[in-house]
């Protein structure tokens, strides 16, 4: 699937679909947001979407099956937040929260701190609350720095 997309949205929108399918079934998906890249934001924008799978797989299980989509998009881990095709994660899972030392950690460690999760997130759940912290999501989003910025992209 690497090199078949003109745009990071289209990369997105065909890994979205990639997520229906033997083992999930998409429920929801947000709209796209295009934030600048994290942490160096001289690298490409990001382009971000959350969506919503109904699994009977484990966390550790879906955060495989996670990674083999993103190898499947041309995806090479080689260093920690380098620009990449594509870099799908676990937000939550049913509200767990992980013991110390578990993977994959849940919820997401730094979900909280970043606008390209909260805003499409809002998309799909605007009643979801953190599941350590019981924040909503729109007090995470009211809580970000003014220079957070993701802007949805039309679809």
């Amino acid at each position: 699937m690497a090199g078949l997309y003109d745009t990071p949205e289209a990369a997105v929108r065909a890994a979205l679909q990639a997520l229906d399918g033997a083992d999930m079934e998409l429920t929801a998906q947000s709209r796209l947001y295009r934030s600048p890249a994290w942490p160096n934001p001289a690298d490409p924008e990001f382009v971000n979407a959350v969506a919503s799978v109904k699994t009977s797989l484990s966390p550790a299980d879906l955060l495989d099956r996670l990674h083999g989509i993103e190898a499947a998009f041309g995806r090479v881990r080689r260093l920690a937040n380098a620009p990449r095709t594509l870099d799908l994660d676990i937000v939550d899972y049913d509200g767990l929260v992980s013991a110390q030392g578990e993977t994959p950690v849940l919820p997401h460690p730094r979900m909280a701190d970043r606008a390209f999760v909260l805003m499409p997130l809002f998309d799909i759940a605007p009643d979801w609350r953190h599941p350590a912290t019981g924040r909503t999501v729109r007090d995470l989003i009211a809580a970000l720095p003014s220079s957070s910025i993701a802007t949805a992209i039309e679809r």
